[in-house]
């Protein structure tokens, strides 16, 4: 059982604060994140900048932290302003991957540094960048509608998306949930476009599930082959047979299922000796055609029609809290589109391929659909986004904002 720790933040006095760009505009805002070094699972200080800027504004702040056995204390923010329906939350997360050879970076991984156009530093495009551009077009729909929506706007803010994903937004719906309030929809801002601005929105995500075929064998001389019995071979085989048959052919909203061995192991350093054992790690990303329950009984039948009476072989699945979602067109993606073509020109296809988010989580609560800056730098050195598009993606969010509340 998760421990809950939870301190309402005291709220400040309405104010003007001065960030990096002496204003709350999206690049100041992101600049000032950036600047965090918030390595998954640490905070180091960016949600305390979002408690600076959205007290100041007038919302109601939570601070909450959750923990299991065995894993790191994750804080995470909860932002409301507004008591009523319709109540439109954006999310997302404000730690970020290790930047890796810092050595290797053109300007500081975490320094925030403006270039060329270009905003640098770790969490630019994933996703800090997006953050910084929600609350900086909800600032301004706010400060013109006379500081409260026609309803509810919140933050959902994790510290947990790059790591685990167990003390992070999964907890914090469930809070939200045991408080009694409900979203009606979400924008989470992951950086869902591939090219350029405008050109994707995700609506669904597939499904992810891990696990490891084991194969046993007889350990032996390799000169006496007759008195062990080689795993090898017999993995390479069930490899080939796992993988032969597509799991599926697509869905109407997904493409199809698809098996990826990762690895092959036997522990073996000798040349000389026959392994008791080989191993071979995959993963499988499912569709709608699927559950975990489903594709795990379809592996298991298709390994004991494979392996016979002779390979003794078995699989062993890793949990996964990663389920197959989408949110089907309709007014709420429709609204969306308007927004972004008439900012960009683009009309987004509406995508389901990539891999997970946090949007898995928040399906179960409300129709969510993600829609950021462009990630091609994402995780990378010299991770970076076009000022340009800090802007544009600002002026996106105030369109479906007006919409929304419209």
């Amino acid at each position: 059982m998760a421990s809950w720790n939870l301190f309402r933040a005291t709220l400040a006095p309405r104010r003007g604060l001065m960030l990096s760009g002496g204003m709350n505009d999206a690049l100041s805002i992101a600049r000032d994140l950036l600047r965090c070094r918030s390595v998954t699972p640490a905070d180091a200080g960016a949600l305390g900048v979002l408690e600076n800027i959205l007290s100041a504004a007038g919302f109601e702040l939570h601070r909450v932290t959750f923990s299991e056995p065995d894993t790191a204390a994750v804080d995470n923010l909860y932002a409301r302003i507004g008591t009523s329906a319709p109540h439109l939350t954006f999310a997302g997360h404000t730690d970020v991957v290790p930047p890796g050879d810092e050595a290797a970076w053109t300007h500081g991984a975490f320094s925030g540094d403006v270039k060329d156009g270009f905003l640098y530093g770790r969490g630019a495009v994933d996703m800090k960048g997006g953050i910084a551009c929600s609350v900086a077009a909800v600032l301004g729909y706010l400060a013109d509608n006379g500081g409260k929506p026609n309803g509810s706007i919140s933050f959902l803010i994790t510290g947990d998306e790059e790591a685990i994903s167990i003390n992070g937004t999964v907890k914090l719906l469930q809070w939200v949930a045991a408080r009694g309030e409900k979203f009606d929809h979400c924008v989470l801002g992951e950086p869902s476009n591939l090219e350029e601005l405008g050109d994707c929105i995700k609506v669904g995500r597939r499904g992810s599930q891990s696990g490891t075929l084991y194969v046993d064998g007889i350990q032996g001389h390799v000169a006496y082959p007759h008195r062990a019995a080689n795993p090898v071979p017999d993995i390479s085989r069930l490899i080939v047979a796992l993988g032969d048959e597509p799991l599926d052919h697509g869905s109407a909203q997904f493409q199809a299922s698809n098996l990826e061995f990762i690895s092959v192991d036997v522990g073996n350093t000798a040349s000389n000796v026959i392994p008791a054992q080989a191993r071979a790690k995959f993963n499988i990303r499912f569709n709608d055609l699927h559950s975990h329950e489903s594709l795990r009984t379809l592996m298991e039948t298709r390994l004991t029609k494979a392996a016979g009476n002779r390979i003794k072989a078995r699989i062993v699945w890793e949990p996964s809290n990663s389920n197959v979602f989408v949110t089907k067109p309709g007014a709420f993606t429709d609204l969306a589109v308007a927004a972004i073509e008439e900012v960009t020109g683009r009309r987004p296809e509406l995508s389901t391929s990539g891999g997970t988010s946090d949007a898995r989580f928040i399906a179960g609560y409300c129709p969510v659909i993600e829609f950021g800056l462009v990630g091609q730098t994402m995780h990378a050195i010299d991770e970076r986004t076009p000022v340009s598009d800090l802007e544009k993606l600002t002026r996106i969010y105030r369109r479906v904002l007006d919409r929304y509340f419209g």
